[in-house]
């Protein structure tokens, strides 16, 4: 930051703005003394008032639903979605104050844009080089109270990346990226203020922030999915664990992380059982060689019982190569169901229910398992194939007699996106008595 300091000062005077009107020109003849090197504040309300975004609404949710790309989290009327325009906020952005009633503001279509504009009108109008921010008001996690942040951005600097630096002990500084163009946007707010009816503020004395060209814009604050570890709420979480777990046949050569399989078995374990038991194991097979044995073992068993199935040595190598899913995975893992604490009640029909229990509650530990990898961003295909061979995997793994393995679940990062899967409807496997 420049040693000089820096000043933030309101924009009095301007107009109530409705659709069509130029900003840049309100904007010029509100403050005529603009020089090269401001940075210029603008509320989106005033942006999306000019361009129109105004659109009745008797039901503002049908409006935030229009808006709304995906749901992040939702707690009783309150929602927090990502938008069209790729941000993160209550809402939608949709608002229903300081407009007539019956209407609804929306976010500017396109922030980075009506930032361009300003910028280039105010250039025709006062000779001026200077930076614009359109700014919004946003609330935080883990933060309470609310901050206006950038939206869109011309002639900014939007970020200020310091990795490769060193701090003032001589201490190398690898993560650290200042988001300036949202630190100027809550300096604006102050001098602005949400009930004060003033739009636009600017900062003056810090030229070394405001760009030649226009830049990136504000759309390069926006974490990208794959770096962002909060994505969802805890329930939406969840949720989207759940309905997006999908069985994955092709994964790429990118090692799998052991702690993220062993966090999956955490979740695994906390599945119901009967009588209070631990139901499962969980064998993680983390070498090569531990995997090639196994498989090599579980397929001479498997050609063994196909030959004896009559079957021709065209179709038992067709539906060998079938199963290389297997093989064709990084990392395995064979769930295995234990009968420890079970009750043997000395009559053959109450005795297969007990089983039965062991077997559901098994079950309901490998899907824990299933959701929790998809939780990971791990792909995941559950194959039933040890069940038909459990002799020869308890003798490749060493196993305890008692222990029986329940498939083997291929584990990796998916080779491609899954295509969609069609939505099913929930009423067709319900029956109500």
């Amino acid at each position: 930051m420049s040693g000089t300091g820096y000043r933030v000062r309101p924009v009095a005077g301007l107009p109530e703005i409705r659709e069509g009107d130029d900003l840049a020109k309100l904007i010029a003849a509100a403050a005529p003394d603009l020089a090269d090197g401001d940075v210029l504040l603008v509320t989106s309300k005033i942006v999306s008032k000019a361009e129109g975004r105004i659109v009745e609404a008797t039901d503002r949710e049908a409006a935030i639903d229009a808006e709304t790309v995906r749901v992040v989290a939702r707690r009783g009327s309150l929602r927090i979605v990502e938008n069209r325009q790729g941000l993160v906020m209550a809402a939608a952005g949709v608002d229903a104050s300081n407009t007539p009633a019956g209407t609804v503001l929306l976010l500017p279509e396109d922030p980075d844009a009506s930032a361009r504009a300003i910028r280039e009108g105010l250039r025709d109008a006062l000779g001026v080089e200077v930076g614009v921010i359109v700014t919004d008001t946003f609330g935080r996690p883990w933060r309470s109270g609310l901050t206006d942040v950038a939206i869109g951005a011309a002639g900014v600097r939007v970020l200020d990346d310091l990795r490769g630096g060193t701090d003032a002990y001589g201490n190398p500084l690898s993560a650290t990226v200042v988001a300036t163009a949202d630190e100027l946007a809550a300096a604006g707010d102050l001098v602005k203020g949400k009930a004060s009816g003033i739009p636009v503020a600017v900062v003056r004395g810090l030229p070394h922030l405001v760009a030649a060209d226009d830049g990136e814009g504000a759309r390069a604050l926006v974490r990208g999915a794959r770096g962002d570890m909060f994505r969802l709420g805890t329930s939406e979480a969840v949720r989207q664990a759940v309905t997006q777990r999908r069985t994955v046949r092709a994964f790429t050569d990118e090692p799998v992380d052991p702690g993220a399989v062993r966090r999956a078995v955490a979740a695994a374990v906390t599945a119901p059982a009967p009588h209070h038991t631990t139901p499962w194991r969980f064998v993680l097979l983390e070498s090569s060689g531990a995997r090639t044995r196994l498989l090599d073992a579980m397929r001479e068993a498997w050609i063994a019982d196909l030959r004896r199935d009559g079957r021709t040595e065209e179709s038992v190598a067709k539906r060998v190569r079938r199963g290389d899913v297997l093989r064709n995975a990084p990392y395995l893992v064979v769930p295995c169901l234990v009968m420890d604490g079970s009750h043997t009640y000395g009559d053959a029909r109450r005795d297969a229910a007990e089983r039965e229990m062991f077997v559901v509650a098994t079950g309901a530990g490998v899907q824990n398992f299933l959701v929790a990898l998809a939780g990971e961003r791990l792909g995941s295909a559950w194959v039933s194939s040890t069940m038909f061979c459990r002799e020869v995997v308890r003798e490749v793994l060493d196993l305890p007699a008692d222990w029986d393995p329940m498939g083997a679940v291929a584990v990796g990062h998916p080779a491609e996106e899954p295509r969609p899967r069609p939505e099913r409807d929930a009423g067709g496997f319900i029956e109500v008595r």
